[in-house]
């Protein structure tokens, strides 16, 4: 008798514990993703606030860095792997290279990690270098670019284009091919990207194959687009978070509208490289990522943009807990091979 009663109230917990996560994944906006719901709650319960405590820039990326390594995975891995500097602008500027040898020469991809301009490093990203790598034949540069709030824009932009003259220059010396450069990145590195074409575009500067940018912050002016406002709270990246982010990265307002720190204001976005577009369905960046996309679509630019509904903002870097960010990786692989073919 009494193991039917403990086999009756656990199966009594199991259905409320199922109904309540179930209510969590439903919101005014759509149906979240179950996995992102628990997440999103757990974040909730514990109170998490990455600018809490006075922390310091370096506490703070410290605290970000421990807190995301458990949702992010440790990919095997049969290449090489090696760290060092090349020279930037304003000094020494650490990279990490990444190849398989399977092919020569190979694409070359440039990787710029997210993190607001103020966090990340080498290896908050190596799990998606590693991915893309392998995935891609290609020969994976990810760019320790320097941060804010110690280096304000246009630090970061400065060492990114600065590291696109140095893969163009040094392709064939690391197997790779310069006429197959992609640039790619998620969050700011995505806005790093995305400037840089169209740096490389307006310069006259290395010709650029591809860019792949997983949901780019592409307008700094203003945060006042619908999904802004939608998930401005509560959905891991905040409007709080963005504001901070932006007042370390561009503390003059004046260069807010700067299109190398908006890409989408940018008076022309003709000729520039064909792109991928990856947007977040509950990310408050979502709809001037999905912008950007249309005006380089009604410049003429070949545009591939694809929505992970239920999904929030830095799922890519989340292979632990999200699928999603194996398939945007593929995805990523799929544009790099078509172009890299033609």
């Amino acid at each position: 008798m009494i193991v039917e009663i403990v086999v009756f109230l656990l199966l009594i917990a199991s259905v409320v514990a199922f109904l309540t996560v179930r209510a969590w994944t439903h919101t005014p906006h759509g149906r979240l993703d179950t996995r992102a719901a628990i997440l999103l709650k757990v974040l909730d319960l514990r109170k998490v606030d990455l600018f809490g405590e006075n922390r310091t820039p370096d506490e703070i990326r410290q605290f970000s860095k421990k807190n995301g390594a458990p949702l992010k995975t440790h990919p095997d891995w049969a290449g090489e792997i090696r760290d060092e500097t090349i020279a930037g602008k304003e000094g020494a500027i650490p990279i990490r290279r990444y190849w398989t040898e399977k092919n020569s020469p190979s694409p070359v991809l440039l990787y710029f990690h997210g993190g607001g301009w103020v966090m990340g490093d080498l290896d908050t990203h190596d799990n998606i270098c590693r991915a893309l790598a392998q995935k891609t034949g290609a020969v994976v540069v990810a760019v320790d670019y320097r941060l804010a709030p110690e280096h304000p824009f246009p630090a970061a932009f400065d060492d990114a284009y600065a590291t696109l003259e140095w893969a163009a220059q040094n392709a064939v010396a690391m197997g790779g091919d310069p006429n197959r450069i992609f640039v790619a990145g998620d969050s700011a590195g995505a806005n790093l990207a995305a400037t840089v074409s169209l740096a490389a575009r307006d310069r006259k500067g290395p010709a650029i194959c591809g860019q792949a940018l997983a949901y780019p912050a592409t307008d700094l002016s203003s945060f006042d687009r619908p999904s802004c406002r939608y998930f401005a709270a509560g959905y891991y990246l905040t409007l709080e978070y963005m504001e901070e982010f932006r007042n370390r990265y561009l503390p003059r307002i004046e260069d807010r509208t700067d299109p190398y720190a908006s890409p989408l204001l940018a008076l022309d976005l003709k000729n520039l490289p064909p792109a991928l577009v990856i947007t977040a369905g509950f990310d408050m960046l979502r709809d001037e990522g999905e912008a950007f996309a249309d005006g380089l679509r009604n410049s003429g630019v070949p545009v591939t943009a694809t929505r992970y509904d239920g999904m929030i903002h830095g799922f890519l870097s989340m292979d632990r807990l999200f699928p999603q960010a194996g398939r945007a990786t593929d995805g990523i692989a799929d544009f790099v091979r078509s172009l890299s073919s033609k």
